[in-house]
């Protein structure tokens, strides 16, 4: 079992940046790999980013690639999301998820484990 908490999230304007922590308990921080997703009112849950369970690998969805960086520290085990650059467009419910195995995926069916969620909006 995994439990994930997220944290960081809040009102900021446009242009600006946030930071996401996700502190994880339970299972081995370093067995899986981890995820952000976020969803937005009467939007499906999208994928953001990932991180494989090293921290070696990251991959990105189009939409936030430059503007966002996943980081992991497997000491504290914790996800972080950085989020600069922030557009209204990114406002959303931001969740981070622990994954089935060590490789990173883009896929919401390979993530097992969801946290509570933390609202991100982005004012223009």
């Amino acid at each position: 079992q995994v439990q994930l908490v997220e944290s960081g999230g809040g009102l900021v304007q446009a242009g600006g940046s946030l930071r996401l922590s996700c502190a994880a308990s339970g299972r081995t921080f370093s067995d899986y790999a981890m995820g952000w997703f976020r969803q937005a009112p009467g939007k499906e849950r999208e994928f953001v980013a990932t991180i494989s369970w090293s921290g070696g690998r990251t991959d990105y969805a189009d939409s936030v690639k430059g503007r966002f960086t996943i980081s992991r520290d497997n000491a504290k085990y914790t996800v972080y999301l950085q989020m600069n650059s922030l557009k209204p467009e990114d406002s959303a419910v931001y969740y981070c998820a622990a994954a089935r195995f060590l490789r990173t995926t883009i896929h919401r069916d390979d993530y097992a484990y969801w946290g509570q969620g933390t609202q991100v909006t982005v004012s223009s």
